[in-house]
């Protein structure tokens, strides 16, 4: 049995109002981490940014690296 049949079984016998209030905190921790993706995406986004322009990307070639 995994996780989320363990919380089903759990929450089908508590009280409507209950089960409603565990729905909500599911719900906002779910929000919560889609927020701090969000927030860490931006991040290195931005230490991306602040690197931008400063690198010559030039071709690599795989097998080049073998003779040296």
């Amino acid at each position: 049995m995994n996780i989320a049949e363990k919380i089903y079984e759990t929450v089908k016998t508590l009280p409507e109002q209950t089960a409603c209030e565990v729905l909500h905190f599911a719900e906002n921790l779910k929000a919560k981490q889609v927020e701090e993706e969000s927030i860490r995406r931006e991040s290195a986004l931005a230490t991306l940014a602040k690197y931008r322009g400063r690198v010559k990307a030039e071709k690599f070639v795989r097998e080049d690296c073998y003779d040296r």
